[in-house]
């Protein structure tokens, strides 16, 4: 497979592993998605797996035929009035629609350009969309991406091939190196909506949306706007968060920074090691108001531990058979 060639930055941040994505590795990440299931443990049908993601809910069926009842069969599809006219149970037959197109919502924003363990949220955040867009090629359906930073966003049209998988990997790559602490650009939460609004142009119904970031920005506008994609669209929203924001440990005095800003902060102090965790949960819990309330699945992944280990934890997983490259 001939793979377009990409043009690396000037400086090699490839080689800096955990800080900025390789896109080696996001090519790479195809073969841990194969035998891996990403049905969930709560009561929706699949995420992330294309044109097994309906949820059953009278969207993305197609109506077959009407055939007698066996046993068995869902009652919720018998067919009242047929049955009450033969004075025999009849049911109505659906075949699940086969094309499922998904689209990856990539957050690469300066907030994200944080990580205390393993690598930076927005390098885990890159990792998820690389495997859910493998995922859906593997599973035969289109891929899409919207990836956003805090001054652009790029869109990527839906399609069934590996070039389109490898437009996707590129965009997140030069976006994910163009973030730096010491640069001009200053993070934007507004973003977020915006990027929300060019979701509802591009996914009109039937879509699998993923929502991959940190949430920075979700307001009463996130709410509406995602209240308005789930009315015809399946959505899950990938919560990406680094463990140190959910717990400050006790350094003593420190200093952080941000650009030319930079804080002395006495993390000694119980109060505010509390109120900065309460700021963490406080955030976790809005992202999970805005989501649930509508029947959108919430899926924590921290930056501090393999992602393949907590989908499986989060969603289930099959035995995957070493060596093989088959689903």
């Amino acid at each position: 497979m001939q793979y377009p060639k990409v043009k690396q930055p000037e400086q090699n941040k490839s080689a800096m592993p955990g800080v900025y994505v390789d896109l080696d590795e996001l090519i790479r990440l195809q073969f841990n998605v194969h035998g891996f299931s990403f049905l969930p443990k709560q009561p929706v049908r699949s995420l992330l797996s294309g044109r097994r993601a309906s949820k059953l809910r009278g969207r993305g069926l197609d109506f077959e035929e009407i055939r007698r009842y066996i046993p068995g069969d869902d009652i919720r599809t018998m067919d009242w009035r047929v049955t009450a006219r033969t004075r025999k149970p009849h049911t109505r037959v659906y075949t699940e629609e086969r094309d499922r197109p998904v689209l990856l919502v990539v957050d690469q924003r300066l907030g994200m350009f944080f990580g205390s363990r393993e690598s930076m949220k927005s390098v885990t955040a890159a990792r998820v969309a690389a495997m859910g867009a493998w995922r859906t090629i593997d599973a035969g359906d289109r891929v899409g991406a919207l990836v956003f930073n805090d001054d652009d966003i790029r869109e990527i049209q839906p399609h069934r091939s590996r070039q389109r998988v490898m437009h996707i990997l590129k965009n997140v790559m030069e976006m994910n190196h163009m973030l730096r602490v010491d640069g001009d650009r200053r993070s934007d939460p507004g973003m977020l909506n915006r990027v929300l609004e060019k979701v509802q142009h591009l996914a009109k119904h039937d879509f699998l949306i993923c929502l991959i970031s940190d949430f920075d920005g979700a307001d009463e506008e996130t709410r509406r706007a995602v209240t308005r994609m789930a009315a015809h669209n399946d959505i899950v929203a990938i919560f990406i968060h680094d463990p140190l924001e959910a717990r400050l440990p006790a350094l003593g005095k420190i200093i952080v920074s941000q650009g030319d800003l930079q804080l002395e902060v006495d993390t000694a102090d119980s109060r505010l090691r509390q109120r900065f965790s309460d700021q963490f949960e406080t955030r976790l819990q809005t992202a999970r108001d805005l989501m649930l309330k509508r029947g959108v699945p919430v899926l924590p992944i921290h930056t501090a531990a393999p992602i393949r280990e907590q989908l499986a934890s989060l969603l289930g997983h099959r035995p995957m058979q070493v060596g093989r490259a088959s689903g």
